[in-house]
């Protein structure tokens, strides 16, 4: 006789898969013709011209939807990134809008601009993110059946500025992972590799965008859960500090955890999608919307246009993996590329990374793992590394002492469950840790670090079980900081230069699950972290980047003219 877990599955890809079979019926009925090459020139417009079309009436949300209905199940084919589709929503926001344009006295496409600032723009959200009518499960068969009683405050307010939501997408079970898969939804893959994986836990939302399904996705991020899966991926995508984007009702396996946040963090295809959509998301006064939100609106920085010269951190080891050679030419590829324009580059040793990992996990699992354990079906399977720490707190204290001493690992020692007081005394001194921090970027008087966003680039399907939870410590770290961090690609896995030394021992254990020869071909990124509530003053930043790599290349295009 089958489990309730088992029955629980099945019936959400039952479920699933008649909604795929229900959009082909839908796109398929649709009444727009566009031909192949209209189709591509709509995939191809960047956010601002979909709205500036839209406005004018030279393009309609219904055919943008029409096209991104298309991509979305030709992503989920390739990647099994969707967990739940919205398009039959989506296609009633899209003739409302419609018939809103028609019938409109509005007069001019500016009023049209104003009132509906994201207009039919394609966005998806991660399958945590609330919309009424449907499930937020975590990853867990135990939710696939708890449908949400209202939309999180940023699906209203997506919806008010006209875009089109039309796509939940993948998650791991309990969202701590290092690859998106699930006895739920199944293994998502990477875009650019079937044979590789996505990252966790936004991993849905990073395949559909690698695949083009999208033009943002609401992805979510307390330890790298969103810039991870940029960074495998090859698109962009940007951390706020807590508070700055709308995060409520979005689920996590914490509930109630706030000495780590978790935080909203949108990614797209360019960089230019990415500032647009920040910038008109926080026009639209999100604090009205969701009482999590900072008053704070958009501050315009134009970093390009003031030409001053900024002085770069890097990380080039944060102590507790350097990154591997892909990813540390990609650092190198935009060092180089900096101080060709002559900004100021310097090596950067950050403060207290370990300490505040191990502060970040013992906060994590200040429950003993009881949130997490407590969450699932009997039956349901969760990734090794999760499991594995779940054992360990499971252990009496004495054993987990002695296992910290015999394996040198005395992080070990400190999983276990908090007190009220233990908790306060861990947040004191992470308060202290991030004045530390302060004091140290004031003094050094950066504008901003980079750093790997991750040792590694995109790991093969599997090997995210061999890669223990602190693999994720690039990313990490920035949040329990709380500062701004993007993530941009820089360059793809080159075999020919990017293998691994032929003698001596791993670097590193992850070091072992790096295979130049197996990633080549996939894209590999770096982080570029501001301070607290600094988003523009990131996305700016990345903007410099992208300037100065550009400025190389054009030098090296005439210098072999």
């Amino acid at each position: 006789m089958a489990s309730a877990h088992h029955e629980a599955c099945a019936a959400k890809r039952r479920q699933r898969q008649a909604q795929i079979d229900a959009s082909n019926t839908l796109l398929s009925s649709l009444p727009v013709s566009i031909s192949p090459a209209r189709e591509l020139k709509i995939h191809a417009l960047p956010l601002s011209q979909i709205v500036a079309e839209c406005s004018v009436g030279a393009l309609s949300p219904k055919e943008v939807l029409a096209v991104y209905g298309k991509k979305t199940l030709e992503a989920q084919r390739r990647t099994n990134c969707v967990s739940d589709l919205l398009l039959d929503e989506a296609l009633r926001d899209a003739e409302a809008l419609d018939c809103d344009l028609e019938t409109s006295d509005a007069g001019s496409s500016s009023a049209a601009l104003r009132e509906y600032p994201l207009l039919g723009v394609p966005v998806s959200i991660k399958d945590t993110v609330d919309v009424a009518g449907r499930a937020s499960t975590i990853g867990l068969s135990s939710r696939a059946s708890q449908l949400a009683s209202t939309s999180a405050p940023i699906v209203r307010l997506l919806r008010d500025a006209g875009a089109l939501v039309h796509a939940k997408t993948t998650v791991p079970a309990c969202l701590f992972a290092n690859e998106t898969a699930s006895d739920l939804f199944g293994r998502t893959t990477n875009p650019y590799s079937p044979s590789h994986g996505v990252g966790a836990s936004s991993g849905g939302g990073g395949a559909l965008l690698g695949c083009g399904g999208s033009v943002i996705e609401i992805a979510t991020d307390m330890a790298g859960s969103a810039r991870i899966p940029a960074h495998f991926c090859g698109l962009y995508g940007l951390k706020g500090s807590a508070g700055r984007f709308p995060n409520a009702q979005c689920g996590t396996s914490t509930p109630g955890l706030e000495s780590v946040q978790i935080v909203a963090a949108p990614m797209a295809r360019s960089l230019d999608d990415l500032e647009e959509f920040w910038k008109r998301v926080v026009g639209m006064r999100p604090w009205l919307y969701d009482f999590t939100c900072v008053p704070l609106p958009w501050r315009p920085v134009d970093l390009l246009l003031e030409g001053r010269k900024l002085k770069w951190g890097v990380i080039w080891d944060d102590g507790i993996c350097p990154p591997t050679p892909a990813c540390k030419r990609a650092l190198s590829i935009v060092v180089q590329a900096l101080k060709s324009q002559g900004h100021e580059v310097v090596a950067f040793t950050p403060p207290h990374v370990a300490e505040l990992l191990t502060i970040g996990n013992e906060l994590v699992f200040a429950d003993g793992g009881d949130g997490i354990r407590n969450a699932g079906l009997p039956g349901e399977q969760l990734n090794r590394p999760l499991a594995q720490t779940l054992s360990v707190l499971a252990l009496p204290r004495f054993v987990k002492q002695l296992l910290a001493l015999a394996t040198g690992t005395p992080a070990l020692a400190s999983l276990h469950r908090k007190s009220v007081a233990e908790e306060r005394r861990l947040v004191v001194r992470r308060d202290e840790l991030r004045a530390d921090w302060h004091a140290r970027w004031t003094t050094d008087n950066l504008d901003f670090v980079l750093s790997a966003p991750h040792p590694l680039p995109a790991l093969a399907n599997g090997d995210g079980d061999k890669a223990s939870l602190l693999s994720v410590a690039s990313t990490f770290l920035w949040n329990m900081l709380d500062y701004s961090a993007g993530i941009m690609p820089v360059t793809r896995v080159d075999r020919m230069v990017d293998s691994l030394p032929r003698t001596g021992k791993p670097v590193n254990s992850l070091w072992e699950l790096y295979d130049a020869e197996g990633m080549h071909g996939l894209p590999v990124g770096v982080q570029v972290v501001g301070g607290r509530m600094q988003e523009e003053k990131v996305l700016e930043g990345m903007k410099v980047i992208v300037a100065a790599m550009q400025a190389v290349r054009t030098q090296s295009t005439a210098a072999g003219a």
